[in-house]
């Protein structure tokens, strides 16, 4: 394969500066429990390729203070929709921001990516990080 033809550290990057608008939240009420939502029809681009990718996304949390207003959250997929991005910085794109609204007492975002050439990727990212990243936590979902 020639070098121009090559993924790029532009590639890595791409998508990640993207000015994603921000997940409303509302006021929890109870605590010790476990929200599951559920985007089987989520699309990206493939930031070299412009081909479209398509999957399911999943994110599971506890919340803490506050929790994800829907069609906020609905929205603010729909950014990745033409975005060139791929699919591992979705994952942890998607658990920072969530993150960042929502300060849960855990959280996992699961992108489970229909095949391309013949591959598929699913992808998890977790909040808290671990501190080892040697580490191998439980799949949640």
């Amino acid at each position: 394969m020639a070098l121009s033809e090559r993924y790029t550290d532009e590639h890595a990057v791409a998508g990640l500066d993207f000015s994603f608008p921000e997940i409303e939240t509302w006021k929890n009420s109870f605590a010790g429990y476990e929200i599951l939502i559920d985007d089987p029809e989520f699309t990206s681009v493939c930031p070299k390729t412009g081909l479209p990718d398509f999957g399911k996304i999943e994110i599971r949390y506890m919340p803490r203070e506050v929790c994800l207003e829907l069609k906020s959250l609905k929205e603010y997929l729909f950014c990745y929709r033409n975005l060139g991005i791929f699919q591992e910085n979705i994952c942890n794109q998607i658990l920072n921001d969530v993150v960042k609204a929502t300060q849960p007492i855990w959280c996992e975002v699961k992108g489970d990516f229909r095949p391309r050439g013949g591959i598929s990727t699913v992808v998890w990212a977790r909040y808290p990080r671990p501190e080892n990243q040697t580490e191998v936590p439980p799949r949640a979902i």
